[in-house]
């Protein structure tokens, strides 16, 4: 099945590398339009260096400087976004950050950046798109959906996670929030999903993968016995965002080599 983004445009937030740049690729490789986000100016050779790789393979977007925990900057990014483009069709709300800590010495600032970026990111830009999709409405020469909204959660929006509180807490939040949304714009033909992924590799984790050692402790969790890719996040990035999903809404898809069926279990415990 070939899936087609043609004439849509994508925000992705959080996209200057990781799991963010690989969506961008992805849905670019697909036809869509990419906003390739990302948070201060010193990420912005990192996003320019992924639109590059997008451009010269024939794809088209932009990218935006916004750090996604400050209102004022999510709404012009969307003010923005729509003043060049039109409209906006799909949000990926991706960015993320840790800051990680044993409970007891964990700070009030660890806990609001990583609660900021993760939890209070993915609702302003939620809100930002959800009103463009309302005053739009549906042109159904490119959707059967108003429009799509893609939350980046984890396994961890169900595992919990010694000495990352912060990061857990926020991902467990996502789960409510994305099935609030879901629930309560289904009805205006609104789809909101999220993509809870296992181990990527990707330079927010490079300590849990960068030596053989370190990487097979991380492959014994994993039944499939490999580290995921960005890419395995972008193709499925381009299916949700896509009619080929229309009736999936309210869900949160684990994409982890079967890390969630605890795999240390697998002998009897």
């Amino acid at each position: 099945m070939e899936i087609s983004l043609k004439n849509q445009v994508a925000i992705i937030t959080g996209a200057s590398s990781g799991i963010g740049a690989g969506i961008s690729k992805s849905l670019a490789e697909s036809g869509a339009t990419v906003v390739i986000n990302y948070p201060f100016e010193v990420s912005k050779i990192a996003a320019d260096a992924v639109l590059k790789t997008i451009t010269d393979a024939g794809g088209k977007g932009i990218t935006y400087m916004c750090d996604v925990s400050k209102e004022d900057q999510v709404v012009k990014m969307f003010q923005d976004v729509v003043a060049q483009f039109g409209t906006v069709d799909i949000l990926i709300n991706n960015a993320g950050i840790q800051k990680d800590a044993k409970f007891t010495e964990m700070t009030l600032d660890q806990w609001n950046a990583v609660i900021g970026v993760n939890l209070t990111g993915q609702f302003l830009c939620a809100r930002e798109a959800i009103k463009e999709f309302l005053r739009r409405g549906i042109d159904e020469t490119k959707s059967v959906a108003k429009g799509k909204i893609i939350h980046i959660s984890s396994v961890h929006e169900i595992i919990p996670w010694a000495q990352h509180a912060n990061y857990a807490a926020s991902k467990g939040a996502i789960r409510m929030l994305m099935q609030t949304l879901a629930q309560e714009y289904a009805g205006e033909k609104i789809r909101v999903n999220s993509i809870c992924p296992g181990a990527i590799q990707t330079p927010i984790n490079t300590a849990a993968w960068d030596t053989p050692e370190v990487l097979n402790s991380l492959l014994s969790l994993i039944p499939y016995n490999r580290i995921g890719q960005p890419k395995d996040i972008g193709n499925l990035a381009v299916f949700l965002s896509s009619d080929a999903s229309d009736y999936i809404n309210g869900a949160s898809i684990f994409i982890d080599g079967g890390m969630t069926t605890f795999e240390s279990f697998s002998t009897g415990g």
